[in-house]
C-alpha cells in the first residue's frame, strides 16, 4: 500500500481478529457462528453468482473463469468452496495473522487460493477488477462504511456482483448478536461487535446505492434456537442479512 493509499481499516477491530486467527477452522471454537451459519450463506451466495452469470451449479466447476475477491476473508471459510467450484479466489485480510492460517488450510486441502494481507483501498489503488466481491461481516467493523464500499465498487468489473452481509441495528439484534451470541452462549469474546456499528438494511442499500451498485437483492439469514439450524428468509432481515448489486455495464 502506498502512503497516499486511504484506508477504512479501525486497527482496534483487526486486533480483535488478529486474536482469534488460529481457531478459524475450530468449528467449537470462537468462530462456531460462523461455521454454523456458512451452508446458509454459501447457499446464497452461489445461487447469487450463478443467476448473475448464467451459471449451472450442477456443473463440477460452475464458477470456473471468474475472477473472485473474498474481502475481509479471515481463515478462508468461504474463499475455499468458492475456489472449489473453479473460482479463481483472491482472498485479503487486514489481519496480518489470518493469513498463514488460510495459507495452510488452503494448501492442506489442495487448494490454490491468491491469500493478501491488504485491504480492499490498496487493492483499487493497484488497479485490480473482479467479476465478483464477497464482502461478509466486514462492513460493520469499518471505520468509514461508504469509503469502503466504494472501494469495493471500484474493485467490480463492469457487470460485477457484490455480496454484502452484516447485521441489523435494532434492540433484536442487540440481544441476539451480543447479550446472546457475547455475554449468554459466550460463542463469541466479549466487545467483538458494537451495537452502535450494526447497519440497518435501508442504510446499507442507500450507502451501496451510493458507492455506484445497483440492489438487486435482499436476504435474511435467521438462526432457528429450537431447531438450531439456520435458514434464508426474503421476511425477515431483523438480525443477519445479505444484500446483492451489481455494477452497472455501462
Amino acid at each position: 500500500m502506498t502512503a497516499e493509499t486511504q484506508t477504512t481499516v479501525d486497527p482496534a477491530e483487526v486486533a480483535k481478529f488478529e486474536a482469534m486467527a488460529a481457531e478459524w477452522w475450530d468449528p467449537t471454537g470462537k468462530f462456531k457462528p460462523l461455521h454454523m451459519m456458512n451452508p446458509v450463506r454459501l447457499d446464497y451466495i452461489t445461487n447469487q453468482i450463478a443467476a448473475e452469470f448464467g451459471r449451472d451449479l450442477n456443473d463440477v466447476e460452475p464458477f470456473k473463469g471468474l475472477r473472485l475477491l473474498d474481502i475481509g476473508c479471515g481463515g478462508g471459510l468461504l474463499s475455499e468452496p468458492m475456489a472449489r467450484l473453479g473460482a479463481t479466489v483472491i482472498g485479503a485480510d487486514a489481519a496480518t495473522r489470518n493469513i498463514p492460517v488460510a495459507q495452510l488450510h488452503a494448501e492442506q486441502m489442495g487448494l490454490e487460493i491468491d491469500y493478501r494481507n491488504c485491504t480492499a483501498e490498496s487493492l483499487a489503488a493497484a488497479g485490480e477488477q473482479f467479476d465478483v466481491v464477497l464482502n461478509m461481516e466486514v462492513v460493520e467493523h469499518v471505520a468509514d462504511p461508504l469509503a469502503y464500499l466504494t472501494a469495493c465498487q471500484q474493485l467490480l468489473k463492469p457487470g460485477g456482483l457484490m455480496v454484502a452481509s452484516t447485521i441489523n441495528r435494532n434492540p433484536k439484534s442487540y440481544m441476539v448478536a451480543i447479550i446472546g451470541a457475547e455475554h449468554v452462549m459466550r460463542w463469541l469474546p466479549k466487545g467483538t461487535h458494537e451495537w452502535g456499528k450494526f447497519i440497518t438494511p435501508d442504510e446499507l442499500v442507500d450507502l451501496i446505492a451510493t458507492a455506484g451498485l445497483n440492489v438487486v437483492d435482499r436476504m435474511g439469514m435467521v438462526f432457528n434456537p429450537i431447531a438450531w439450524s439456520w435458514s434464508l428468509s426474503s421476511q425477515d432481515l431483523s438480525v443477519n442479512y445479505a444484500i446483492t448489486s451489481v455494477k452497472p455495464k455501462a
